[in-house]
């Protein structure tokens, strides 16, 4: 009988090449929160100039990471061969990113030891990240798909923004409403919109967890495993 794991022998668990996947999410996820977070910043021109600098290349930056996670959760998803190359290209991207805006806030702003240590967390796992999908690791025996029998990659982008809109805006609501009704149960002082201005900030987190689980569950339906045809 042959066996069930067809893994290279040497090779550590491939259920390792996951990781990436699941770090790619609370990347996603860290600069959609920064997006919602500076939206409001946007045209405002009193800014000075280092901060505008920072402010607008992080709202870039945040388009470009989760347009980009985007694709790659597509490809992760199909389990195609492209995954490991494509997201260690966008791993050092990222890190770049990383090394260049904390070089920027260090010599336009001021030295933050919590702001590096957070860096610092990012980096070491972006390249905890690569290492896992280096070759050899056992990242193909998991990524192998053809992507003969799965939809092109285009389609669970399109998916995912679609699952982006209306999880965001089924999350929106759903926030609004618990944090109306935890500031009525709770009594909260309504003095100058203090219970308002905490609806809408669980509103706030329900957007955000709410697009982020939109997208991931629109990608796996379009791409879930469909039962092998009878002979």
């Amino acid at each position: 009988m042959a066996s069930i794991d067809q893994r290279p022998a040497g090779q550590p668990d491939g259920g390792l090449s996951f990781i990436p996947v699941g770090w790619l999410v609370v990347v996603m996820g860290l600069s959609a929160y920064g997006l919602f977070a500076n939206w409001r910043l946007i045209g405002d021109f009193s800014l000075p100039e280092n901060a505008f600098l920072l402010v607008y290349g992080g709202l870039t930056g945040g388009v470009i990471t989760i347009l980009w996670g985007l694709y790659l959760l597509g490809l992760a998803f199909n389990r195609s061969a492209r995954f490991p190359r494509h997201y260690t290209i966008w791993q050092v991207a990222i890190i770049i990113w990383l090394v260049i805006r904390q070089a920027y806030v260090f010599f336009s702003f001021a030295f933050s030891a919590e702001a590096l240590g957070f860096t610092v967390a990012e980096i070491a796992i972006g390249l905890l990240c690569i290492y896992l999908l280096r070759q050899g690791a056992g990242a193909k025996t998991v990524y192998a798909n053809a992507e003969t029998e799965r939809p092109p990659v285009l389609v669970s982008v399109l998916a995912a923004l679609l699952g982006i809109i209306l999880g965001g805006a089924i999350g929106a609501c759903a926030g609004f409403f618990a944090g109306s009704l935890i500031a009525d149960a709770t009594q909260m002082s309504c003095f100058e919109g203090a219970c308002g201005f905490f609806a809408a900030f669980i509103g706030l987190g329900g957007l955000i967890l709410g697009a982020i689980a939109g997208g991931i569950f629109a990608v796996w339906r379009v791409n879930r495993r469909k039962p092998a045809r009878a002979a």
